[in-house]
């Protein structure tokens, strides 16, 4: 029984602009429908709250959260939301429109998926996750329910209704949010939630793709989180046996108990997935887990998951009112002089000298000390405003200040990284060991993403760190138009207004395919040119190998026939040196089916020469006679006895 028809929404127009047509899915906060924007004439997803919920100030308060959080992310991995809006009780979001199924319905269908599958979905949901820790957000409630995989193989991730800043470590309830199978550690025990508790929870999602099941298994809520508390995640080897143990390795990496083990983002975690692919073999890859299983498909409709500044202190003026001590009266005169001596004329006796050296030291040491009570014990604040903050933090210390704290704000007027404001302004004056607040500029509130197109890789992400925005996940693509190594596309487009440190995805040329014939089984020098000639470099392998192939013919090549390479990328050809020689045996007096096991476990190949008429089953003579060496896999003949 089709329940669409007995919701009372299917078939209303929302907001006087949103046709619905089909119920998705409904959650535990809002129900998914399918519907029709009348005024673009476009499918998009419409997620909308339970009425009884949309009184819940709490509630709508993270409803929005999450539309103001999911728009702030321009990825080609995460789903985006084009609106939000309320009509009467029902509180909306319009949401990209994903036909295909969620994650679950994968594993639900197919149990365990073979590694390579399980990294190529892994992949770009670690790339849109990366996307959003960069722009300061963490998604809190990843799972598998919340990876939407399209029918063009896409991969996104949904609903972002528990986004938090990163800043924050609490809810505002002090409740435990997520999906316990996926709850870190840290969330259950103190409420925390940053990058790394969604890298934890992508490590679980990875074991479980990989095995089939979960990790922490119970009969409640409770024996689940108390695993996650006390229990570590266990490798998927011991579930899956042969498993390779890279795997086993990012899982522990992941899942490690203490955040402080984890990769710290999942760009991080980005790379380290990336590394293991590189370290399994094709075999590995593809290796079909035991616990997988295939169920057909209904596809009978498409299903989805939606996802103050501080006022500086006045100075004090001190004064100083020190006085001079009154000079010692004059006393009688002295003895007169001696006979001989007469004092000059207008010369003063010793002790007015000595009263008058004094009382010049007096006043100077009365000076220097009203000079340092007033001036002297403060610095000026030198003029900073412009300077980049190297720049201002090496001025303030040739002046003998020290940096108090650094603050950051928009600004029109400064350029982004420059000292736009200082607390004291420049030219007041501080005590000499003081410190100084900077403010600096992080450029205007909104910035246009450049157009970089064309330009090279190096010089793309300096013009976007210059601009105020952040170079984002960089993928490759081949291109007839651009040159090799320089920008094709940017997402979000140039000329598209951001806010700064947005993170940029970068598409990069990696020039015009070049399809690659196979040479294998030509002479080196035969397929070099052949090669060579479609634009692709050559180098031979450093070492020749024994193959069937003739001596100094290629017996392998880097990049295999029919695949696509770039202009200019380096294949390196293998040389063969013949088959092995192997020394042939004696099966001349054995019976026929002996021989033959015994020739080919000697590494040849076996015919049977039998006469028209014979009764016999013994080898009467063989083609190689024994004791000679033959090429590997050279097939011998043998004869039968006759009448």
């Amino acid at each position: 029984m089709d329940t669409t028809l007995e919701d009372p929404l299917v078939g209303r127009v929302l907001d006087g602009r949103y046709r619905i047509d089909a119920r998705i899915a409904a959650g535990g906060m809002a129900t998914v429908y399918r519907a029709v924007d009348t005024r673009l004439d476009r499918i998009l997803a419409l997620k909308v709250m339970h009425p009884a919920l949309a009184s819940d100030a709490a509630f709508v308060d993270r409803f929005i959260r999450e539309a103001k959080s999911v728009a702030r992310l321009a990825h080609p991995n995460v789903v985006a939301v084009f609106d939000q809006g309320t009509d009467g009780p029902y509180v909306y979001l319009a949401m990209e429109y994903v036909s295909g199924c969620t994650l679950r319905d994968v594993l639900r269908e197919r149990g365990a998926l073979q590694p390579r599958a399980a990294l190529d979905i892994l992949e770009p949901v670690l790339a849109a996750l990366g996307a959003a820790h960069r722009a300061g957000f963490v998604h809190r409630d990843m799972k598998p329910e919340n990876v939407l995989i399209g029918d063009d193989g896409r991969v996104k991730v949904a609903d972002f209704g528990l986004v938090r800043s990163v800043d924050s470590v609490t809810n505002t309830t002090g409740s435990v949010l997520g999906t316990v199978s996926y709850l870190a550690p840290e969330q259950i025990e103190n409420g925390v939630a940053d990058t790394r508790a969604d890298v934890y929870a992508c490590g679980v999602v990875l074991y479980e793709m990989l095995t089939g099941s979960k990790p922490h298994l119970g009969d409640s809520p409770a024996q689940v989180l108390y695993q996650h508390l006390h229990e570590d995640v266990p490798p998927p080897s011991a579930v899956v046996p042969g498993l390779p143990v890279g795997l086993d390795g990012l899982v522990a990496s992941a899942t490690a108990r203490n955040p402080d083990m984890r990769p710290y983002d999942a760009a991080a975690l980005f790379g380290l997935t990336r590394e293991a692919r590189a370290e399994l073999t094709e075999a590995e890859l593809d290796a079909v887990p035991p616990q997988a299983y295939a169920v057909e498909r209904s596809s009978a409709e498409d299903r989805t998951g939606v996802i103050a500044r501080p006022v500086a202190a006045q100075p004090v003026n001190l004064t100083s009112r020190l006085e001079s001590p009154p000079l010692d009266p004059p006393g009688p005169a002295g003895p007169p002089a001696p006979p001989g001596r007469r004092t000059a004329p207008g010369a003063r006796p010793r002790r007015g000298v000595l009263l008058v050296v004094v009382g010049v030291l007096l006043a100077l040491g009365i000076g220097t000390g009203v000079w340092y009570i007033n001036s002297g014990q403060f610095t000026k604040v030198p003029n900073l405003l412009g300077k980049t903050e190297e720049q201002a933090r090496a001025q303030l210390s040739e002046a003998g200040l020290g940096v108090k704290g650094v603050d950051r704000r928009f600004s029109d007027a400064f350029e982004r990284g420059t000292v736009m404001d200082t607390d004291p302004a420049g030219g007041r004056r501080i005590r000499g060991n003081g410190a100084v607040t900077i403010t600096i500029s992080r450029g205007p509130e909104v910035v246009s993403v450049p157009n970089l197109k064309g330009r090279p890789l190096e010089e793309a992400k300096a013009e976007l760190t210059r601009t105020g925005l952040a170079p984002g996940i960089i993928t490759q693509a081949f291109s007839q138009e651009v040159a090799q190594g320089s920008v094709i596309s940017t997402n979000p487009p140039g000329g598209e207004k951001r806010a700064p440190d947005t993170a940029v995805s970068i598409v990069v040329s990696k020039g015009r395919p070049v399809p690659v014939p196979g040479v294998t089984g030509l002479p080196f020098e035969q397929a070099k040119a052949t090669l060579e000639g479609l634009g692709l470099k050559v180098v031979a392998a450093p070492e020749q190998v024994n193959a069937p192939s003739d001596p100094g013919t290629v017996a392998n090549q880097s990049i295999g026939a029919g695949t696509q390479a770039a202009a200019g990328e380096t294949v390196t050809l293998t040389v063969s040196k013949g088959p092995r020689q192997l020394p042939v045996p004696n099966v001349v007096g054995q019976d026929v089916d002996t021989a033959r096991k015994t020739l080919e476990a000697a590494g040849f190949k076996v015919k049977v020469d039998r006469p028209l008429i014979s009764f016999s089953r013994t080898v009467d003579a063989q083609s190689v006679l024994p004791g000679q060496t033959a090429a590997e896999g050279l097939t011998i003949t043998i004869r039968i006895k006759g009448l």
